[in-house]
Formats: C-alpha cells, structure tokens, sequence
C-alpha cells in the first residue's frame, strides 16, 4: 500500500481560531473533524513569527539559526536539505500547491554554476518541491513595481474567464466595489467589510483545493507528499460572498490587552506598538471590520477542506494518507496593542497543528489532545518515519511525532519549545538603533513560563499559569530572577547544540572510530612492543618481501 501526506498550511491563522481549539463563534466543522480522526496539539510553536523564516524551519526540520533565512526575501542557501530532499529518496514525489515565501539562494546557484531553469535548480529555488502551481499570493504593485515580479498561473486563470485589468489579482480577487463600481481596494482595512468582486467559486482558496485535487488525481498509484500551502487568511483582509458577511461585529472576542502593557513597556515592545500595523488594530472600528472578514476566509478554507477530504474518501485514499493542518503563524488582530505577527505573544507565535496518521498504532489518541511542547521542525521527521525512511538527527533537528500519537514510551521529550525573530528589517530597530546583528529576539517556554531574550535589553517573561493572557511582564522582577536565569540557561544550552554538522551523523562517527588504526596511521606509540601485531602484519610483509 502507497503512503502518501497531505501537508495542509495556512497563512496566518491563529491557533485560537478552530471551534475545535475553543472559539465562541467560529464554527469549522470539517477542521473539527479532522481533530476528531487524528491528535491535535494544543501547544505547537512555529521556529519564527514571520512568514518566510517559519516556512524555511518547516521545509528543513532545523531552526533558523541553523538555516539563516531569518526574514522575509532572505535567501535559503544553497545546499539545505529540504523536504523534497529527504523525501524523494524514498520514492515519494515532492509538490507544492501555493505558498511557500521562498526567496532562492541565486548568488549560491551561480557560483556552483547550477541553472534556476532545470529540475535540479527549480527545486532548489522552491525548498525541494516540484511547483504543481507556486503561487506566494503576495502580488501588490506600486511605483516600484510588482511586490512579486512572477506572474502567477492563478492570473492568467483569471484572465481567461474574462477578469480583466492590469493586475486581477488585486483588481479582482483583493478588491471590491462601491454602487458606482468604483473599486475598493482590499489593502485598506476599511473595506474588509466589502465582499471580493470575484465569484466565490473563482477565489484563490478554492482555486488552490482544485489544483490539489488536480495533482492528486493525476500522481495515480505513486506515493506522494502534497504541500497544498494555502494563501488565506493573511491579508488582504478581503473575503468573497458569501463568507464576508458570515460573521459581523458581534462575534469579534474582546482584544487579550491592557492599558498597563502601555505604561512602561519593554523598549522592543514599546517600538512595536508604534508600527502602523499596531496602531491600526489598536483601534476598536479597526478589529469590528477586518476580524469578521478574516473569519469569513478561515470558513472558507474550512469548506475547502471539507471539498477535499470528500475527494480523497471518493479516490479510498484517507485509509493511506497522513494528513496535516497547521499554520505558519499567527496574527494579533489587536492583541497586546499589535497587529500582524512578529513577537512571541501566544497570538502570534502559538499554530493550530493536528496530524491524522492512518497507522492503526495512532488508535490510542485519535480525537485526543496532547498538550505536549511541539515544534514545527517536528514535522518533517514525522514524515521521514511515516514513509519508513531512517531517523536523521544530524540533520532534522525536530523529533518524530510518533513516539506522542502511538503513545510510544519516548524518550524525554523536550522540556523547552524555541522561537527566533530576526528584526532587523522593521522600524523597531532603526528607532532602538539596534545595528542589523544585534537585531535578534529569542524565545524559550516551558509548562509555566515564557521568557524572551532580548540582545542589547533586559528579558521578557510571562507567567502562563498565573498570567495566560500574558498581561504582565514580569522581566524585571527581582522575584522571577531565578526563572529569568533558569529560562537563559536553557537557551544558552540550545545555543551549544551541535547543529552545522549535518554531512555525517551519529552512527557514521562511531562507525569510523579507530578505522585509522587499521590502514597504517599509527600515531603515538613508541616501539613495536606496544603495537598489536596484526596492525604491524602488513609492514612485516612489506619487508620481508623486499
């Protein structure tokens, strides 16, 4: 029997908006019926808090201080093992539906002469997948140009069904319009509350669910890993009809913030705050507008998800394929006075992730909870031990999370989840004048406590039990300075891992140890007497022979 994943990414989406992970109002009945048939996790972090960097964790199971694609438009470089890389191997064809916010290492194809245009350097430009249909979903243009200067396959899709304009995506997909067909651009968070002028049906999350459904139907009896990466709901905060006026103002959860988080805040924080994108989702008409949209784009994807798992029951390929839903990150959406993502507040760095595995051994916890520190890293050896491939420690840095869903008796799982932000793109640095390697923010949590080192700064720490709306930074508490020291030793020791030695593992080590002995490389001994005589064996023959 084949073995096949369906790997299902978000963008954007907050671990708190399922009605499976306990919000109010959101109803996603086929999300929720994936929880029930596999485990979720109720405590998965994403490696980065933004987009591309949290992308590159996942597709290379190592953080992102081992892989250096730190921000957006940071190249991953040359020579990363990626997905595909430890997948194809094993038989399995690697693709890619939708996002992925890979910026290529060109520079690095360049200098070892590799063409972007052939198999070998489209897959390292796409983090080891065949691009079924690429497509970042980031296609703004202004006076500098494009955003993305691709023109993406889902544009010409547009086209040809007679949405015209210089830009479809943005004119049509992203936009709506007045009473006198004026558009409405869904850049502006006013007009979150506008439905799409494109037809439902004509949208970009059903656009993608088809393309997966496409490639599916057409990769036949080979095994098969599917990235079907998601646009939605990142903004623009724009949904087509009917899923913009689903949800209004009356099932936006109150903001998790506090005016004491303002009166003498972190310095970083402080800074954050300042952002265009904070200050906007400060603002109560700004959250009663953009939140129902981007709940109406979260149904959405719900509904596609239910389209989809229709098809793979019609095509009897659920009882073979391990399928994944989780989310690069999340969003603020006003909490903690922030909107986007970017800092370590469970809003931004926490992601929905539930993982149904068809193995029979997956009986014990389907429709369970583990509230079990996970990391997105955990993901790719969590295939490469679904599709029987051996463990690879020296490379993927997560943990396979079988040893959870088949209630193994696991080794000690880890006792910290890591994150990293790179800031050195943003306001906040140039404002704190933080030079751009000194721009760097570290997370490190536990069953209790969340502390985030600051270079340059004094410490961030929250107190989840006491504080789960993590109101209160307590860093510069005398009384938590035993926490703060604890949390830095344990960050200070993941710093000392061994993580750049990745062409050799473990096992190779041991097996080469004293081989040297063996082929002549006899250092430090002092005569033939303390030399074994079958290591002298071969210099005897030598002699006697001449």
């Amino acid at each position: 029997m084949a073995r096949n994943i369906l790997f299902i990414m978000c963008d954007q989406l907050r671990w708190d908006y399922l009605s499976c992970a306990g919000h109010p109002t959101l109803r996603t009945p086929n999300i929720d019926a994936l929880a029930a048939r596999g485990l979720r996790f109720s405590r998965a972090y994403c490696q980065s808090p933004v987009c591309g960097s949290s992308r590159m964790s996942f597709y290379t199971g190592r953080y992102v201080q081992s892989h250096g694609a730190s921000w957006n438009g940071f190249p991953l470089k040359v020579g990363e093992m990626t997905l595909g890389d430890h997948l194809r191997p094993l038989g399995v064809r690697t693709a890619l539906v939708g996002k992925t916010h890979m910026t290529a290492d060109l520079e690095g194809m360049a200098m070892l002469g590799i063409d972007p245009n052939s198999v070998i350097g489209t897959r390292v430009a796409q983090c080891g997948f065949e691009p079924y249909e690429a497509d970042d979903g980031l296609h703004g243009s202004g006076p500098d140009g494009k955003y993305d200067p691709r023109a993406p396959r889902y544009e010409r899709y547009l086209r040809e069904l007679g949405f015209g304009g210089e830009s479809p995506w943005d004119d049509w997909a992203n936009s709506g319009e007045d009473e006198a067909g004026r558009l409405l651009s869904g850049w502006l968070l006013r007009n979150a509350r506008v439905p799409a002028r494109v037809p439902e049906e004509h949208s970009e999350t059903p656009y993608m669910t088809r393309r997966a459904m496409q490639f599916i139907a057409e990769a036949g009896e080979a095994p098969w890993c599917l990235h079907l990466s998601y646009i939605k709901p990142h903004w623009p905060y724009i949904a087509p009809a009917p899923y913009h006026a689903i949800y209004g103002p009356e099932d936006v959860v109150p903001a998790v913030r506090s005016e004491d988080e303002r009166r003498d805040p972190h310095p970083v924080y402080r800074e954050f705050m300042k952002h265009r994108v904070g200050r906007a989702f400060s603002r109560d008409e700004v959250r009663a507008a953009v939140i129902p949209a981007y709940m109406g784009l979260i149904g959405q994807i719900d509904d596609q998800i239910g389209v989809l798992m229709r098809f793979l029951e019609q095509r009897r390929l659920l009882d073979e394929t391990m399928i994944v839903f989780t989310s690069d990150h999340g969003d603020y959406l006003g909490d903690h006075w922030l909107g986007e993502k970017d800092l370590f507040h469970d809003a931004s760095v926490r992601i929905p992730l539930i993982v149904v595995d068809p193995d029979a051994r997956a009986d014990l916890t389907r429709g369970s909870v583990s509230d079990a520190l996970v990391e997105s890293i955990d993901l790719a050896p969590t295939f490469v031990e679904f599709l029987g491939g051996a463990a690879r420690p020296h490379q993927l840095e997560g943990r396979a999370l079988q040893a959870l869903m088949h209630q193994r008796e696991p080794q000690a799982w880890r006792r910290y989840a890591i994150s990293e932000y790179d800031y050195s793109m943003l306001p906040a640095a140039t404002a704190l004048g933080v030079a751009p390697m000194d721009a760097r923010l570290f997370m490190v949590t536990d069953a209790r406590w969340k502390y985030v080192y600051a270079e340059g700064f004094r410490p961030m720490l929250f107190d989840l039990v006491d504080d789960p709306g993590e109101l209160l930074d307590r860093g510069a508490d005398p009384g938590c300075a035993a926490e703060c020291a604890r949390l830095f030793d344990a960050l200070n020791r993941w710093a000392r891992r061994q993580s750049q030695r990745t062409t050799i593992s473990d096992r190779q080590i041991r097996a080469r140890s004293g081989a040297s002995l063996r082929k002549g490389i006899l250092i430090g001994f002092w005569d033939e007497t303390e030399v074994p005589e079958e290591l002298l064996a071969p210099t005897r023959a030598r002699s006697a022979s001449s």
